[in-house]
Parts: C-alpha cells; structure tokens; sequence
C-alpha cells in the first residue's frame, strides 16, 4: 500500500535528509522525513499552545490554580491523549485496509517496506522524538522510566526506515490503546473526580486495554517478532531481485512476484547483523518491562482509590464538626458561590460568644452597618498569661 499522506515531502529538503540517512542506514527516511517533521510540530504545537488555550477555555480555575509543575504534566497528558488516539486510528485503519501486510512470509516481516506502515513509523517517531525532548528538559519530573521508554521507543520506531521490522509498526503501535484511558484516569484526578463512578468505570476499561494490548498482544508479538528476526539473521542477505522470488517448483511464476519484489526494493543485499538484533531486542525487553512494572503500580494505584473489597483506601476517623448558621445575605461570596466556615466546632462557637461578653473585648456594630469594631481589643491567650505569670513567681 502506498504511503496515504496527502502532503508530498518537499523535494528542495531532499537533498539536505540524504546524506544524513546514508549515514544511518535509513533508507526510506528520505520518503517520510517531511511526515515525521509534521508529527513532531503538531504535537509541540499542541504542548505549547492548543491546549493552555483550550484548558483555560474549559477549565478556567482549575487550570489558573495548578503551579507551574501541574502545568507541564496537564499539558503533556494532552498531548498524548491527541496523540495515542490519532496514531490508533492510522494503524488500525492501515491494517484494516493494506492487504499487503497480510501477504507477507518471515522473510518480508523482517526486510519489507510498504508506504502506509512507513506513514505509521513517522508518525510515531515524530511524537517519541518530541517526548524525548521534553522528558530531558524535565527528567527530575517525570522520572527515569520515561526516559528509557523514550529512547527505547525511538530507537524502536527508527530503526525500521533501515527497512526494518517495518512490518511490525502497526502492530507495536496498538500498545498505545491503553493511552487514552490513562490520561482520562489522570484528568479525573486533577478534575475533582478522584473515585467517582466515572473514574471506576474508565479505570477497568484501563486496566483491561492495558493488559490485552500491551501485556497479552504485546508479549506475543515480541516472541512473533524474535523468531522473524532469529529467523532472518540465520537466512543471510536476500537480493530483492531473486530469480527464484515467485517461482514454483516446475518453474511457473506465481502472479504476486511482482509483489514480492516490491516489498523488498530496499532490501537488495540487507543482512541483520548482530548489533542491530541486540539494539532492537534490548529496546523492546525494555518496554515490556516497563508495561509490566507499570501495570502492577496501575492496579496498587487504582486500588487506594477505592473502599474495600475491591480497594484499599483506609478509612479516615470522623471528625464531628458543626457550622455555625449564617443569615443569608450575610454569606461569603467566593467566585458567585455561597460558603461558611468550614469544620467551625461547638466549642469554637462557644469561644467566640464568650469572648464577646467579657470585659476585655467589646464588639460594637458601625452607624453604617458594614463592619464590626473591636475596643480594648488587647487579648492575651491562655499560653502567654501562664508565661507571664511563671517569670513573675521566679522573679519574686
């Protein structure tokens, strides 16, 4: 399938990209650099200003009061909100609809290359390389894991312009199924919704897209991808214009010959060599620890969330607490919304009546009416009068 991007890549950059995949051995990039290019700004674009614009919008005061720490971990929850279901989208369509992934044997799985999972693989890596910018500028935010899950995606996602396991784009992509639901956990939390039935019921779709897309399918097709891979590096180098390609034993051709050399154009000569299994393998051991590591604190973590059986919150001590009846247009407004004092005791009430009626404080109401006066309002508390008099019976 060829690649599906409407934008054609600018051919005047062409020659500038060139080089630099030479070096690296990427040689579809040049066909797709301008798509990773495009991944990378829409994603920034979103960071830095789509959605501090869009939260304020619908968030106002929520979003006014987080501090600048909330900000940047808000922000890049949008991001990979907008970005896990648009990439989903792509490759589920993409798998739905390119009848060449379906055709092809272990050899083409490893050295293959078709337009719209190359689509995938920029689109991808455009965000990986985005969230890799971002976790370096904030490492001490976000943590340690995240950075090696960056570098490890990238590598991941880079390493199939060689053509590599481009085969495999569409298919490592769905771990990110479970995204959505993460961050929508995420915003329930910062959105006052820490518990509700909303967030329970987001919380298993979570739990259960995590374990079947990233545990279950992703373990799969890592044993699927090691044995093409094993499979591969054992086989040697294939010209893609083998003479044998398509052909039977009693020497007719199939029909889908054609086909098979134009999945492995970029493969004439291609070897696996050992330092690019061992960089490929220990990237995707990688992640899958971090899915596993990650999907034993997701479940600890929604647990505390809940009341037992099913959670582990512990249970806070009742505190009794009165408040004391205020006349109604005597009520405090705060941003259009009537409150009183919260957690005002009967003891505190007592305290302040008393207080009133001592010698000591008067209050007295204004001609105007719109606030109290406080005479003689010298007021010792109990801490100080017991100092005072202890220093007096050492001084007699």
């Amino acid at each position: 399938m060829h690649d599906p991007f409407p934008i054609p890549r600018p051919e005047s950059l062409v020659k500038y990209v060139e080089p630099v995949a030479d070096f690296l051995s990427l040689k579809t990039l040049p066909l797709h650099f301008h798509e990773v290019a495009a991944a990378f700004t829409l994603y920034h674009v979103t960071y830095r200003y789509i959605s501090p614009a869009l939260s304020r919008f619908f968030f106002p005061r929520i979003y006014s009061s987080f501090n600048a720490r909330t900000k940047l971990n808000w922000d890049v929850h949008v991001v990979s909100f907008v970005q896990s279901t648009l990439i989903c989208g792509l490759a589920l369509w993409v798998m739905w609809t390119d009848s060449e992934l379906n055709q092809m044997d272990r050899t083409e799985r490893v050295h293959g290359y078709t337009g719209a999972s190359g689509l995938i693989q920029a689109f991808a890596g455009g965000y990986f390389l985005w969230d890799l910018a971002i976790t370096v500028q904030n490492v001490k935010i976000f943590g340690i894991g995240m950075l090696f899950h960056a570098i490890s995606a990238l590598c991941v996602f880079s390493l199939g312009f060689r053509p590599f396991v481009n085969y495999y784009a569409c298919t490592f992509i769905l771990y990110e199924l479970s995204s959505p639901f993460l961050n929508i956990h995420w915003f329930c939390d910062k959105l006052n919704m820490t518990g509700t039935t909303i967030q329970l019921v987001n919380g298993i779709i979570l739990l259960c897209t995590f374990f079947s897309c990233r545990i279950l399918w992703g373990s799969y097709q890592s044993i699927r991808v090691f044995t093409d891979v094993y499979h591969a590096y054992a086989a040697g180098a294939v010209p893609r214009s083998d003479p044998e390609v398509g052909k039977l034993s009693n020497d007719t051709i199939v029909g889908n010959a054609g086909f098979k050399n134009d999945i492995l154009q970029f493969s004439d000569g291609q070897t696996v060599p050992l330092w690019l299994i061992s960089a490929y393998l220990t990237s995707n051991v990688i992640l899958n620890s971090l899915n596993w590591f990650w999907f034993s604190k997701m479940i600890e973590t929604l647990r505390k969330r809940f009341d037992p059986p099913f959670g582990t919150k512990k249970q806070q001590p009742e505190i009794k607490e009165t408040s004391l009846e205020i006349p109604e247009d005597e009520k405090v407004l705060i941003e259009g919304i009537h409150v009183s004092t919260p957690g005002v005791t009967e003891r505190d009430a007592e305290d302040y009546i008393n207080a009133a009626t001592t010698e000591s404080v008067q209050l007295q109401k204004n001609k105007s009416g719109t606030h109290l006066e406080v005479k003689q309002s010298e007021v010792r508390n109990r801490n100080t009068a017991q100092r005072g008099s202890m220093r007096a019976a050492h001084a007699a």
